[in-house]
């Protein structure tokens, strides 16, 4: 650990006095970021009782933050109403807003470049935003998932080019996100919460105040600790998902229903978790955030060939899905240039509206490009923009299903009526084994 970052008086004193208004309640708490995973953790930090300052950069979200009007769908309808009546929550419109806050916690995008190394820029944005905010006393949170090392190498010298020091000015620790949007079970207050201090009064504060929000705070010896366990949930989450995909497509050419093997397997109660199939990965995390700890390890002369493998095999298989609709299409006589396809689900994943990295996107410019005519429904997602261009969702009727040459179920969604689709579709490509159960009509491909 270099001089600058050790523990001093200074700095505990630093995490006594913010212990004393986290106590009190009365510390004023910045979230920056207002997406899928900053407006749930801003919700969370409003109910422990604190005076939540909102950032985002999108002037649509700004008005919808003060209006109480939701952009991440109906299921956060009430949490948008929620936090716009309340005295303690306010929208920030400038950097000044945020220079009355105790703690600052960073929740943006962490993109891949074109090239698909690491897209830091609003990490940065943020930072420097925040260095221009900063004040005595200040505790900065980064929650984005990133590389081994951005706090120190990234966060740090941004915020010090205010010409603060951590440690004797303000406090900096690295805690990330572990939303699972969707998720009807695991609220944000009930993940436990992993912390890592650049210092260990930065890592105490950062815990303290943490602990006033979630259940359980996991404190680790590092921010780059912190950042490499987050990492590392994402890599193992995505080799494993590659594995089941491999497998698919290896026993389906055996005949052998892979959904049925991986429920046999895992009434083994110990040294398996199942993972299941599916038409690839999506999302802001799995398929980006690999390659974050990929690129990375060459920085450090190392390689990581099972992320770099589960990659190719993940980005592969919306292609095999589309491959296996048109040959099932002309399978059954119909030229492609002839055949309509439903898909159903462009969100990535069930009972959700984000499209990041949705695989309905590369399976509908396949199929389009081979020369079908294609339409989707999701009721999350009533506007669609794909690399062929803007649609919007058809109703799921039995008109929409009869037109159909073939219908493609890439979401599996609580509320799609999978008993209309089972009678009325004459071709069911199922990537989800949503069928399961369903009496089918027609013919029913599991791909």
């Amino acid at each position: 650990m270099s001089e600058s970052t050790q523990s001093t008086p200074a700095d505990l004193g630093l995490a006594a006095r913010l212990q004393e208004k986290i106590d009190a309640r009365s510390a004023s708490v910045g979230v920056i970021g207002m997406g899928y995973v900053g407006l749930p953790l801003a919700a969370a930090v409003h109910r422990a009782g604190f005076t939540v300052v909102a950032v985002d950069r999108q002037p649509e979200r700004q008005d919808a933050l003060r209006t109480g009007r939701s952009y991440l769908g109906s299921r956060f309808e009430g949490v948008f109403a929620e936090l716009a009546s309340s005295p303690r929550w306010s929208v920030a419109a400038g950097v000044e807003d945020l220079a009355s806050c105790d703690i600052v916690i960073i929740c943006v995008p962490t993109p891949l470049g074109d090239d698909r190394t690491p897209d830091l820029s609003h990490v940065v944005e943020a930072a420097t935003m925040v260095a221009e905010a900063l004040r005595p006393g200040m505790l900065v949170s980064l929650e984005s998932t990133t590389w081994p090392g951005t706090t120190r190498d990234v966060v740090l010298p941004a915020l010090t080019a205010s010409g603060m020091s951590v440690g004797r000015d303000f406090l900096l620790a690295y805690s990330p996100e572990r939303e699972n949007p969707g998720d009807t079970t695991w609220h944000t207050s009930a993940i436990p919460k992993l912390v890592g201090g650049i210092d260990q009064a930065s890592c105490d504060a950062a815990s303290a105040f943490y602990g006033s929000v979630v259940e359980q705070v996991v404190a680790v010896s590092s921010a780059e600790v912190a950042e490499a366990a987050k990492i590392t949930e994402n890599v193992y989450r995505c080799v494993n998902i590659a594995l089941v995909n491999e497998l698919k497509v290896a026993y389906e050419r055996m005949g052998i229903d892979i959904w049925e093997v991986l429920e046999a397997s895992a009434t083994k109660p110990f040294g398996f978790e199942a993972f299941w199939p599916g038409p690839g990965l999506g999302g802001h995390c799995i398929p980006v955030d690999p390659f974050y700890l990929s690129w990375r390890a060459r920085q450090s002369g190392g390689e990581t060939r099972f992320i770099e493998l589960a990659g190719e095999i993940n980005t592969a298989m919306p292609e095999v899905v589309a491959r296996r609709v048109a040959e099932e299409i002309e399978r059954g006589g119909t030229a492609l240039s002839d055949a309509g396809v439903l898909v159903i689900g462009v969100a990535y994943k069930p009972n959700v509206g984000d499209t990041r990295e949705t695989p309905s996107g590369p399976i509908i410019d396949v199929l389009q490009r081979r020369g079908c005519d294609v339409v989707y429904h999701d009721p999350f997602c009533p506007q669609y923009s794909s690399g062929s261009g803007s649609m919007a969702s058809v109703p799921l009727d039995e008109e929409t299903i009869g037109r159909a040459h073939a219908v493609v179920i890439v979401t599996n969604h609580d509320c799609i009526d999978w008993a209309l689709v089972g009678r009325e579709a004459r071709l069911v490509i199922d990537t989800r084994n949503a069928m399961e159960g369903i009496p089918i009509s027609g013919k029913l491909i599991k791909a």
